[in-house]
């Protein structure tokens, strides 16, 4: 007979006033962050996992979360990234997959994680969806509104943050084959693992970076190319991360960047970058490729987006991809340099792969 999952009263604050009542997951505790909504229906400790998450609370719009457990093959990073999770259904047993390293609930709690089950995410997103992204608080220790509102207070809006630096590699590593034909130094802003799978598999021996690395250092090593990885926070906070893309893009060596790394790429190229409404996020957003013609359902986690304005007035710079939902700009080309960068995850793990022919397109950049 399974244990019943013992949960007690949670309750999330938004930044505006607004609450919502449910029961508790995970540990026992109080979490804040910027609360921020997921529309993958599959995929869930892909996203727990994702760097680029530090710092937010994630609404997950797919009804069950946990039924499938936790596997220690599934995650993109040393530890969960998110500050806490909201859902509707949460199953501390994973009934569906018995081949699972252990429950979700079991996961969280060795992770610290702690979250609000029996929400009405539905409303909760339409509310996000319509207000704006928010800071959020949320507890299953303190039931004190008004505690709760000072403790919110204290939590740090996101535009202006520097987080890359939080979940940044703090030592230099390889991955990969050392007999592979090339080698790529990568620049970890907070990178996932299958990012590092799909260039390895690629055919790229590579050395992460610490986020702060200069250029001299990373060149030292002799690349073929660079990679810019994807990451937490705000893009125009990283003074010293846009100063070494500069220094890499000028250097001739070709450049390829995803998610942070195509803002910091924007922003080095003198084309600014700015906080959204609510972001994109979710592994069903569609993408066209202007080049082919071709639209990609692909894999999303950003807050912060590249001007399109700005682009358009940049003689040296070309949109690429454009989003189908919002006509926002999903990636570039700097026309006198090898470089290009897309703001989507073309990894997409765990799916879909429709733009994961952009790292072979990487690889001929660095062929020819």
């Amino acid at each position: 007979m399974i244990k019943p999952f013992d949960q007690q009263p949670a309750i999330l604050l938004l930044a505006d006033g607004t609450v919502f009542y449910g029961k508790s997951l995970g540990k026992i505790g109080t979490t804040s962050g910027e609360i921020c909504f997921n529309t993958g229906m599959t995929g869930y400790q892909e996203v727990f996992t994702d760097p680029s998450y530090f710092g937010q609370i994630i609404i997950m719009t797919n009804d069950h979360i946990g039924n499938y457990g936790a596997l220690d093959t599934e995650v993109e990073s040393r530890s969960i990234a998110i500050s806490g999770l909201i859902c509707k259904k949460f199953s501390a047993h994973n009934y569906s997959r018995l081949s699972a390293t252990e429950s979700l609930q079991a996961y969280f709690e060795k992770n610290n994680l702690v979250g609000i089950s029996d929400v009405d995410t539905r409303a909760l997103t339409i509310h996000v969806r319509e207000n704006g992204a928010m800071n959020c608080i949320i507890s299953s220790e303190i039931s004190d509104i008004e505690i709760l509102k000072r403790k919110l207070a204290e939590t740090p809006d996101m535009s202006g943050l520097d987080l890359a630096k939080e979940v940044s590699t703090k030592e230099a590593y390889f991955t990969g084959n050392e007999t592979a034909p090339y080698k790529v130094a990568v620049l970890d802003c907070g990178v996932k693992q299958s990012i590092l799978n799909c260039l390895t598999d690629a055919g790229v021996y590579a050395k992460v970076f610490n986020a702060c690395s200069s250029f001299d250092e990373m060149k030292t090593w002799n690349p073929n190319g660079y990679f810019i990885s994807n990451g937490p926070g705000d893009p125009s906070a990283m003074s010293y991360a846009i100063e070494t893309v500069k220094q890499i893009q000028a250097s001739g060596k070709p450049v390829f960047g995803i998610c942070l790394g195509h803002q910091l790429l924007a922003l080095a190229n003198g084309i600014p970058t700015y906080k959204m409404h609510h972001g994109h996020r979710g592994l069903n957003h569609p993408v066209k490729n202007l080049e082919t013609g071709i639209s990609e359902i692909t894999s999303q986690n950003h807050g912060f987006a590249v001007s399109r304005e700005d682009v358009a007035k940049n003689p040296n710079v070309e949109i690429t991809h454009i989003n189908l939902n919002d006509d926002t700009v999903e990636g570039i080309r700097v026309k006198n340099a090898k470089a290009f960068s897309v703001q989507h995850h073309p990894e997409a793990s765990p799916g879909p792969h429709d733009s994961r022919y952009l790292f072979n397109q990487f690889i001929e950049m660095m062929q020819n």
